[in-house]
């Protein structure tokens, strides 16, 4: 169920989807629409705003966060469990998105939806993706809690609202048993961290996994406690539903440091490269490690490259992590010259396009459509439909 504000009207807009079809949905959304959206929306719609595009690049954004500030969580949208980091709990409304993204000439942006709303997604669907279905798309976050009917049954209602993929956060599953450690808190294994979750790949986690597929919506996996922790359970993933899309978000938190632990889950994010359905986001630059928060050339020698070439650019799409890159020095415009500038300089005009929105909108559908009607859903809705009905 989602909540939006009290003050709400009704309306009709379009959502693009993956198969590049658009389908009118009627939804409530807040009557109060701020100056500075309407400025930020006109700004980086306008011809003037892709003067930092570098040649006309287009960029999109194929990883951010948005949440209701301070006031709004107290009105409208509650935090769930925890708030915002103080620095950012007022940095990252759709408002203040629109004007960075005006800034630094990103033409649209997929919106994950934030820890902070944790399962209720109203502020993203009534504050962004209603407001400007031209600009955004949405990630919802899947509830482990749910039962496999529940769990795809809200997918389904979330995919005929506009969201367009989904982001399992393996934390969220139930814990299990902590391994043995060595007597001193840490685990032998190179201080492998030592909790361990139900897997994503059985019951609830697997029905929208496969479900996925069917409605052509990328599944985005977030590996922030190392990607071996994750590794056989995604393996089970992609044997299981091979024709469903995976993520790896933030480079699969494949750190630069000097490991053996770091270098291992690196190898085995490359090995992942065998696997068609595959993808891996070149986002949140600074979680890597890299002690050079300028260029991070660390991070582009020593897996932007080798990614690069075991995936190729049509697997790999470019993301900021907005807010969080905010307390970086590099900042929102900083972090998407370099990628598409410094790092991609002598890499082809063809490659550069796909990372940085070739790859995101082959994978989510193409960002800028205008708004438009359709009397019949794509065939994908429709099958949303009919299951709806079945149930």
């Amino acid at each position: 169920m989602t909540r939006g504000p009290s003050s709400s009207r009704r309306l009709s807009w379009i959502v693009p989807y993956c198969l590049g079809c658009c389908w009118t949905l009627s939804s409530s959304s807040s009557s109060n629409n701020s100056p500075l959206i309407a400025a930020a929306a006109a700004a980086a719609m306008s011809t003037s705003a892709t003067t930092h595009n570098h040649n006309n690049l287009r960029i999109i954004d194929s990883h951010l966060h948005v949440w209701a500030d301070s006031s709004q969580s107290v009105h409208d949208y509650p935090y769930a469990q925890q708030p915002p980091p103080d620095s950012l709990r007022d940095a990252a409304s759709t408002d203040q998105l629109l004007a960075q993204m005006a800034d630094a000439g990103v033409e649209g942006a997929l919106i994950v939806q934030p820890i902070n709303h944790q399962y209720d997604h109203s502020y993203v669907l009534h504050e962004a993706l209603q407001q400007h279905p031209t600009k955004f798309k949405g990630m919802l976050l899947h509830n482990p809690q749910l039962s496999a009917q529940d769990a795809v049954a809200q997918l389904e209602d979330l995919a005929l609202q506009g969201f367009v993929g989904v982001r399992f956060n393996p934390y969220l599953w139930p814990k299990l048993a902590a391994k043995a450690d060595d007597g001193n808190g840490d685990n032998t294994d190179d201080n492998k961290p030592a909790l361990q979750w139900q897997p994503m790949s059985e019951g609830a986690g697997l029905a929208v996994y496969k479900r996925c597929a069917e409605l052509h919506m990328p599944v985005g996996i977030m590996c922030f406690q190392g990607l071996d922790l994750h590794y056989d359970d995604i393996l089970q993933l992609l044997e299981q539903s091979p024709d469903t899309t995976l993520i790896l978000d933030h480079f699969a938190f494949a750190s630069v440091q000097e490991t053996a632990r770091a270098q291992a889950n690196f190898e085995k994010l490359l090995s992942l490269a065998r696997y068609p359905a595959v993808n891996v986001k070149i986002s949140a630059l600074f979680r890597l490690d890299d002690a050079d928060t300028n260029t991070f050339d660390a991070v582009r020698r020593q897996r932007f490259e080798p990614l690069l070439k075991a995936f190729g650019a049509q697997r790999l799409l470019y993301g900021s992590d907005f807010p969080y890159l905010l307390d970086q020095t590099i900042g929102y415009r900083g972090a998407a010259q370099l990628v598409a500038s410094s790092w991609m300089k002598n890499h082809s005009k063809e490659d550069r396009a796909q990372v940085m929105a070739g790859t995101a909108e082959r994978l989510f559908g193409p960002w800028g459509y205008a708004i438009g009607s359709s009397s019949e859903p794509p065939p994908v809705m429709a099958s949303c439909n009919n299951a709806t009905e079945k149930a």
